[in-house]
Formats: structure tokens, sequence, C-alpha cells
């Protein structure tokens, strides 16, 4: 009987759980929007606890902060893609139900491979299969029934989202100014740009950035998700990556959808209908040929 390597034995849990941190976005942020708390409160205060976080890992693993003029401003687009893509998603959260939402952010992939076509780089057969087959997925899963009505602009919200990440990763990809920068040291500073964001915008408002969040458990959620979806996702991912490789990385992705999935149906009580169910099934098997068929 084989044995799994040590690297497959730290990589494969952490693809895991890269998954399913990601996943539980809607697990602490849903009790706050519920409450009445302002999607620009909640993703400063997770950006902003996880960028403290994040630096003070830095700082003690004496991590340079240093970066050139050019550099900041390829970071700050970034940081305006990753700010965009978080508030799509929790503006999604208001129309459609919160694990679909989330479900549709694992479409980016699919979106990458379309973008890349613009940079002429041509996907072979097996991804224009994927798409066509992730597309039929997703008009599946967005039909109303007797038993759910799907709101398009929540459906619309969360594939921005998944563009607005997708751009994310061609740019981290293809960009040579930033290939020398670390990973680490690349979320902390888009994660600051986020921050900075979300207190301009709250301020612009004239609105308090506190209101709503006036209870313990109100602040375990922020908490929660600057640690669990932010830190935790991105570190593992890394550790994924670096162990079992990009591809293998990828596929563990589809531990997001489920978890957003069980979350909501578990948690928050979100219908369940066939069609759902159906579409996400069809979009997770067509991501995973895609990525598994092309090693990329």
């Amino acid at each position: 009987m084989k044995t799994l390597s040590k690297n497959a034995l730290i990589g494969y849990p952490a693809g895991i759980i890269t998954g399913i941190t990601y996943g539980l976005n809607p697990l602490f942020g849903m009790p706050l929007m519920n409450k009445g708390v302002k999607v620009d409160s909640i993703l400063f205060f997770r950006y902003g606890i996880a960028v403290l976080v994040l630096g003070a890992i830095l700082l003690c693993d004496k991590h340079s902060f240093k970066i050139s003029l050019k550099q900041a401003g390829v970071l700050l687009v970034l940081g305006v893609l990753y700010t965009m893509s978080s508030i799509f998603l929790f503006e999604a959260y208001k129309y459609i139900p919160s694990g679909l939402a989330t479900t549709l952010i694992f479409l980016y992939p699919v979106l990458v491979a379309l973008i890349m076509v613009f940079l002429r780089v041509v996907p072979s057969w097996q991804v224009w299969l994927a798409i066509a087959a992730t597309f039929v997925g997703v008009i599946i899963m967005t039909q109303s029934n007797s038993s759910q009505e799907i709101n398009p602009i929540g459906v619309l919200l969360s594939l921005g989202s998944a563009m607005a990440y997708a751009l994310f990763i061609v740019i981290i990809n293809r960009s040579k100014v930033i290939s020398e920068i670390s990973n680490s040291l690349l979320t902390f500073y888009a994660l600051l740009v986020g921050a900075v964001i979300f207190f301009v915008r709250t301020a612009l408002s004239g609105g308090d950035i506190m209101a709503g969040i006036d209870s313990n458990l109100d602040w375990l959620n922020l908490v929660g998700l600057a640690i669990l979806p932010t830190i935790v996702s991105t570190a593992t991912l890394a550790v994924a990556t670096r162990n079992i490789g990009a591809t293998k990385a990828s596929v563990l992705g589809v531990f997001e959808p489920i978890t957003a999935i069980l979350v909501g149906t578990l948690v928050f009580g979100e219908a369940l209908t066939s069609n759902i169910i159906i579409g996400i099934l069809i979009a997770m098997v067509a991501v995973t040929f895609m990525i598994i068929s092309t090693k990329r």
C-alpha cells in the first residue's frame, strides 16, 4: 500500500481548510447584516483586524514592508479589486441566499480563462467545454421556482465579485512588477487598501462606523471574519499550493461552495431547491474538470 508523502499530508488538509474557511463568510457576516450593520462597517473591521494580525505576524518574522513606487501602484489596483470582490459578495447576500452567492464566487477560474482569451492565451477544447458547462450550471441554479424566487440583482453582484477576484488573480499571475513580493506582504497591502477604502466610504456617508455593533457576539463575528475566511484561508492556500501544487489546491476549492451551502441551509434555513443542487453540481464538476485537464 502506497503511503502519502509528507507534502501530501500537509498540502491536502491545508487545501481542504482553505475551501471550508472561505465558505464560512456567511456564517459570520449574515448575523451582522441581519442586525442592520452596514456592509462598509463589517468589511472595515474585517480588513482592519486582519491587517493588524497579519502585520504583527510579518513584524515577528522581521519581514520587510518596503516596496517601490511602481509596486505600490499595482498593489493599489489589487487592493481595489479585492475590495470590490468583498463589497459585491456581501451586497449579494441582501438579494439571494448566502450559500448560492458564495457558490457563484467559485466560478472565478472560468472567468480567469475567459480573461486570458483577451490576453491572447487561447484555451484548449477542455476549457471551452468547461466554460460552456459552467454557464449552463449557473443558468440552472439561478432559475426561480415555486419554492424560491432568485433575484437577478444578487446573481449579477455575485458574478461581479467573482470577476473582480478573477482580475485580481490574473494581475498577480501576469505582473512582473510584483513578482518578487511575498504572498503575505501582497495580502497585507491588499487588505490595508481595503480597510482605508471602507473607512473613507463610511466617513463620506456620514454614518457611524460602530452602528449596530454593540455586543460581544458582534465582535466575535467580526474577528471570525478577519481570521477564518481572510487570514487562515489565504495562509492555507499558500501552504497547499507549495506542497501539492496549484492544480490540486484549486480542485480542493470545491469545499468552498459545499460549506457555504451547508451553512446557508443548516444555520440560516435557506431553501435548497433542486435547481440549485443540479446547477451547483454541474458547475463544480465543470470547474474541477477544467483545472485537472489543463494542469494549470
